[in-house]
């Protein structure tokens, strides 16, 4: 195990309480537009009269962070009430939350049915990226990722997804205050990334749906090009991701052969590396996103040669790209080690020279198990021995 920051952790347990509501109320978050709009005309509101409600309503949820209805004080109070009678505005839960010593915030959150998923929140010079998770656990099992070891357990709903981004805005304070402008907020959570728990592409319509809201310049109004979404290569999802979405798209590559690539990333033996760089190769210009990102593990003596650096460069030529270069972030009973920092930075060197971005991403959270490919809920914590799970990779 490589050494890492002093562990300073500051762990707060939460009283666990019902925020889904009570079972008869339906949850306002995470519906779209037009299911909102239904859902108020439903109630009996006029269609032209529940178009402005809606307005109103997104404002004060999405912009404003307010989850009572009667505290939206541009609505009569009689419809306060009405909507409080048939509706609620519920997150999912923060069960613990852990701060490490370099600032990151691990969040546990429970949702629906007692299941718990991991959110994290990566503060930056100038800009604060959350980290959202898609799944409950994860089906693709790439042999270097903690959550892999996982089962999966469920989809997220988008109100569940959504719900991450506005739990940690609850966290770190970020909503406007009453009577401020939230145009002129400072922006502590600026960018998204769904690198948590489990595949977004194999959720797809609630990842899409979640996103939307995120995007809305009426609510939390986060720009397309400020929200990365990770894919280990579902390739007949990737056009419709850039139709659909039009966000920035990352691709966790991590090899640079189909044999190597089928031990780390399974899902490679469904769509290959050739099938995923064709679909690759569209996405800028489907989405109008200037380039694709390639995520790229270090492991020692598996991927991280001079001559997969250079087969690297052969593969993705003519993609406009830049290459992630990750330190592996080791847990408990992982079969691979890191590569050392001289093999890294010769590999990012190779890639550099052929007119590539290769920044070496700097490890945040490991003291508090919140890296990338570090995220495994508490509640599913049963670990494989390491020699478990390298004769799981070797027989591939």
């Amino acid at each position: 195990m490589t050494a890492s920051a002093p562990i300073t952790q500051d762990v707060v347990t939460i009283p666990r309480k019902d925020t889904h509501g009570d079972g008869a109320r339906v949850n306002l978050v995470g519906m779209t537009r037009p299911e909102m709009l239904a859902a108020l005309i439903e109630l009996g509101t006029p269609e032209k009269q529940a178009r402005m409600r809606l307005r109103q309503l997104w404002a004060w949820i999405y912009e404003r962070g307010v989850r009572r209805f009667d505290e939206m004080t541009n609505l009569s109070k009689p419809y306060r009430e009405e909507l409080a009678a048939h509706f609620t505005i519920a997150l999912p839960e923060i069960v613990t939350k852990s701060v490490s010593s370099d600032g990151t915030r691990k969040y546990l959150v429970r949702i629906n049915g007692g299941h718990e998923v991991e959110t994290v929140y990566i503060p930056e010079e100038g800009r604060g990226t959350l980290c959202i998770s898609s799944q409950v656990g994860c089906t693709l099992t790439c042999s270097f990722c903690h959550t892999g070891t996982q089962r999966l357990v469920r989809n997220l709903t988008a109100a569940e997804i959504v719900g991450q981004i506005m739990l940690a805005r609850d966290d770190l304070g970020e909503w406007p205050a009453p009577g401020r402008n939230p145009k002129n907020e400072t922006r502590l959570l600026s960018n998204i990334v769904l690198m948590g728990m489990g595949e977004p592409l194999y959720n797809f319509d609630n990842v899409r749906d979640a996103m939307k809201i995120a995007m809305d310049p009426e609510g939390i109004s986060l720009s397309r090009r400020r929200i990365t979404l990770s894919t280990s290569g579902v390739v007949p999802e990737i056009a419709k991701t850039a139709e659909e979405i039009g966000c920035l798209l990352a691709v966790s590559f991590h090899a640079t052969t189909d044999e190597v690539r089928d031990k780390l990333v399974p899902i490679n033996r469904k769509w290959n590396i050739a099938a995923l760089l064709d679909a690759l190769r569209a996405y800028p210009k489907l989405s109008n996103s200037e380039r694709i990102t390639f995520e790229y593990v270090m492991l020692k003596d598996v991927n991280d040669s001079d001559e997969d650096a250079h087969r690297l460069v052969r593969l993705i030529e003519g993609i406009p790209a830049k290459i992630n270069l990750i330190p592996f972030n080791e847990w408990p009973g992982a079969p691979y080690r890191r590569s050392s920092n001289n093999r890294i930075r010769a590999f990012a060197d190779i890639i550099y020279k052929a007119g590539y971005a290769s920044p070496i991403r700097t490890p945040r959270g490991e003291d508090i198990m919140a890296a990338c490919g570090q995220l495994k809920s508490a509640t599913e914590r049963a670990r494989k021995s390491r020699a478990q799970i390298a004769a799981d990779v070797a027989s591939g």
